[in-house]
């Protein structure tokens, strides 16, 4: 590694040990980077010298706008209310809770330029969620949206006293608006390696307890020079709207990172169901938008997806978008949905597609400075058709904040994401399921999202999510969480009638035996569906009775 930037030693003296680190690759020029570098300087100096300081970076709904010239100004201030006033030391982490806006993504750039580490969390969680992270990290400042400030200082007085919280976007003169404000608008970023720490980012927790993510300041610019250039292409008069947070780093990639450097503009919500963002995109005139599945079936079930007719390009990550879902889109509306699949581990997507390489069904190839492979039970490479654990490399990978799970999602070099995939004859990685969620039932492998997918279908299913349920005779068998539309009763008539549906829309044998009506669907912070949540409540009902099992 080249010699450190940081004064504080702490996060390379948490990095897991090398030989559990997976295989990094640099395959393509881009990626080849300066030993010394400061992903700041690339993100906001960079693009506001070759695009100009006065073209528009951030948008927000109530019609404000920062230029490049202001952001740039706002995250020098920023970096000098932390190394003046508040003595932020360059290695030390700086906890960051907002939700998006602006002074959030300027508060994001400063700590880098000023030689900090990030760790962002999610507006949404709670001081229970937040003290791990706090425990983990142990951040010498937070940097918190005065709305969403009291779970921090809760958390302050139980796990790490010596924090120090700074709240932004209040009154008074100690808010870091006010105290940014009295500063020049001249910082020289602190001369960082390319392989210092940059990012501390907690996984969304989908699979139980999060794992803290560790990436270096390369890494920032790696999913940028990979997914971004090759598959997004944004453009500077592009306006990018995104649905996640930038602690969901899906997030931070489509709102910060690829239209910074691409000289766009991004379009920031705090909050906006899939209905409101649909009309953002219609009123606002944005014309790339990122979002999760659930949000595009949500617009299409509510008819609305003409709001997004003028979109130019649609990107669907965190969860398997199903093919009818992309394929309602395309003949409604023209619109050819990038899938991708990507992880906190690896910061971004590395499996994608676009344009006239899209093959319906299929998540893509792996993106220009990543491989992948299908690996069997014993780490072999498996061949066209055959399922198995997808296994990545490239310029970025997992290392874990010291968790004894590093050697489990790295093994002989490749970061293995959990997911079950196979790969066709063409290159084209086709998604299953995650590994948890392949069902073996009679001695037949089952895909939950298959079956998810079927049951979308029904007219009535508003959503559905499908775990195994232990069986003594079949193994397993396929039980089946159902939300249904409003003024649906969910009874044995109803779970009948969804079964029978799901029986000609699929294979008869991958129907849900076991069928649970319920209200809502447990998701984290993120909107992702928790089914170890559905597995842990089918395992403490496996006494009681089911809606219909027959």
């Amino acid at each position: 590694m080249s010699p450190s930037g940081y004064q504080d030693t702490f996060a390379r003296d948490h990095l897991p040990p090398a030989h559990l680190w997976p295989v990094i690759e640099f395959t393509t020029p881009e990626l080849r980077y300066p030993r010394r570098l400061n992903a700041a300087t690339e993100l906001i100096d960079v693009p506001a010298a070759a695009y100009g300081p006065g073209r528009p970076a951030l948008r927000t709904p109530d019609g404000a706008t920062w230029t490049y010239g202001e952001l740039r100004e706002r995250t020098d201030q920023i970096a000098r209310v932390l190394t003046e006033d508040l003595g932020l030391v360059p290695g030390q982490r700086v906890l960051l809770r907002s939700p998006n806006n602006c002074w959030t993504v300027a508060c994001w750039l400063g700590v880098l330029k000023a030689g900090g580490i990030v760790v962002t969390v999610m507006a949404a969680l709670r001081a229970r969620e937040i003290a791990p992270v706090v425990a983990r990290t142990l951040p010498a400042l937070a940097l918190v949206d005065h709305r969403c400030a009291q779970d921090v200082h809760t958390v302050r007085d139980t796990v790490l006293p010596s924090l120090r919280v700074v709240e932004f976007g209040g009154p008074g003169p100690g808010d870091l608006v006010a105290r940014a404000s009295a500063k020049s608008g001249a910082f020289t970023a602190v001369d960082t390696a390319a392989d210092d720490v940059a990012l501390l980012a907690p996984t969304s927790g989908s699979t139980g307890e999060p794992k803290i993510t560790m990436h270096f300041h390369r890494d920032v610019l790696a999913v940028d020079d990979t997914f971004g250039r090759h598959v997004l292409h944004l453009v500077p008069d592009d306006l990018v709207a995104c649905s996640a947070p930038f602690a969901f780093t899906f997030g931070l990639g489509m709102l910060v990172v690829f239209p910074l450097r691409a000289g766009a503009c991004a379009l920031l919500t705090e909050a906006a169901t899939p209905l409101a963002m649909a009309d953002l995109v219609a009123d606002r005139g944005v014309t790339v938008l990122a979002t999760a599945p659930t949000a595009y079936k949500a617009i299409l079930r509510e008819r609305r997806e003409e709001r997004l007719a003028g979109l130019r390009v649609g990107v669907s990550a965190g969860e398997h978008i199903p093919r009818g879902t992309w394929e309602r889109l395309r003949d409604r509306i023209g619109l050819e949905v990038v899938d991708g699949i990507g992880a906190t581990e690896l910061l971004h997507i590395f499996i994608s597609a676009a344009g006239t390489n899209i093959r319906p069904g299929a998540t893509g190839k792996p993106v220009p400075g990543f491989r992948a492979a299908v690996l069997g039970a014993d780490g072999t490479e498996l061949g066209p058709g055959e399922p198995g654990r997808l296994g990545v490399i490239g310029p970025v990978g997992c290392r874990y904040l010291d968790d004894v799970r590093q050697k489990d999602y790295v093994v002989d070099g490749w970061n293995v994401t959990g997911d079950v995939f196979h790969r066709d004859g063409d290159g084209y990685f086709h998604y299953h399921a995650r590994g948890d969620d392949m069902i073996v039932s009679s001695g037949y492998n089952i895909g939950g999202p298959e079956v998810e997918a079927a049951l979308d279908t029904h007219p009535d299913v508003l959503e559905c999510a499908v775990v195994g349920r232990g069986d003594a005779e079949r193994g397993q068998v396929v039980c089946a969480f159902v939300v249904l539309r409003d003024g649906v009763t969910g009874d044995a008539a109803k779970a009948a009638e969804i079964q029978d549906h799901v029986k000609q829309v699929i294979a008869p044998y991958k129907y849900p035996r076991d069928v649970r009506f319920r209200d809502a669907l447990p998701r984290n912070a993120s909107g992702k569906l928790q089914r170890f949540a559905l597995r842990a409540a089918v395992e403490a009902e496996r006494a009681g009775p089911s809606a219909v099992e027959p």
